[in-house]
């Protein structure tokens, strides 16, 4: 029972050291990643020219001029942000794409590598650019932090390690039990339908609201955004049984933060990027990126 024991430690040992360990931008949390950029973009672009081919874009010229304007000014915040902070390279993960898409849900997301799309159902909700920002924002800041890099080496680690255990335990305790555990890693990943965690979901909101305001757009509405949002919830749920904080805790965080992303918002940070206005529309945005694509989904 002990060899038992130890060769579980060591399965633990193993799963926690795998990646290499890097720095999230912004909040500069570390993180161990196993998956390359270059793996991770190439999954991102396949998924998302497999939704593209089956999406049908919305109709509505406005709306996807707003969607894609308002991506754009982000992007470039996000650039200026990474450029001047140390994280210039990350800048050739990133080729954007900005679509509108008919859906009656309410929903958005950002592939790894800048794929991002918005269902025509989160408009009624987000009701003008700014909140539509913090949404998109938040998006971003998924992709800007490789969560679902994160999320996809959790699950390799899983994997990997329930398929050792799994040995271990059939041995030990008798066959069965190791090969449920070797089921239960495995399930299929998905970008747009990725889980993060509440800690990575808290984390972009924390990010989405500074890059929304470095774009140009006021922090406040994402408090009112977010209200909207959980009047519309269909009863109440437990923020312990989510992935996501409850809407409660989301709000008040976000009411806690508001203080330093105004800072960005009123001119405090050279890292403030002026942003295009409809009018301005028509005008191109340098937008840098050689790679496929990259996601980092979760709607809300």
């Amino acid at each position: 029972m002990k060899i038992k024991y130890f060769l579980m430690a060591a399965v633990v040992a193993l799963m926690t050291a795998c990646g290499t360990a890097s720095k999230v931008p912004l909040t500069n949390r570390t993180h161990r990643i196993s998956v390359s950029d270059a793996q991770l973009l190439s999954l991102s672009n396949q998924e998302y020219t497999k939704f593209m081919a089956s999406a049908r874009k919305s109709a509505d010229a406005k709306n996807t001029a707003m969607v894609q304007r308002v991506g754009r000014n982000l992007a470039n915040a996000v650039e200026t942000y990474l450029r001047n902070n140390g994280y210039a390279n990350e800048i050739n993960n990133f080729k954007w794409e900005f679509n509108l898409v008919q859906d009656k849900q309410a929903n958005a997301f950002c592939m790894p590598g800048g794929k991002i799309v918005v269902y025509e159902g989160l408009l009624p909700y987000t009701q003008n650019e700014e909140s539509l920002a913090i949404v998109l924002g938040h998006e971003i800041a998924h992709a800007v932090a490789k969560h679902s890099a994160e999320q996809l080496t959790k699950k390799m680690n899983q994997q990997m390690g329930t398929s050792i255990l799994g040995t271990v335990l059939n041995s030990a305790v008798g066959s069965g039990v190791g090969d449920l555990a070797s089921q239960v890693a495995g399930g299929y990943f998905s970008f747009r339908n990725l889980k993060y965690s509440r800690d990575n979901e808290n984390e972009a909101d924390y990010m989405g609201l500074i890059f929304a305001a470095m774009a140009g757009y006021d922090p406040a509405n994402a408090v009112t955004f977010w209200q909207r949002m959980a009047s519309a919830s269909s009863g109440s749920r437990s923020e312990v049984l989510s992935d996501h904080p409850s809407d409660e805790r989301r709000i008040q965080n976000i009411k806690n933060w508001l203080p330093e992303a105004e800072k960005y918002y009123r001119g405090g940070s050279s890292n403030r990027v002026a942003k295009t206005s409809s009018s301005q529309s028509s005008q191109t945005l340098h937008i840098s990126g050689s790679k496929s694509s990259n996601r980092s989904n979760k709607r809300r």
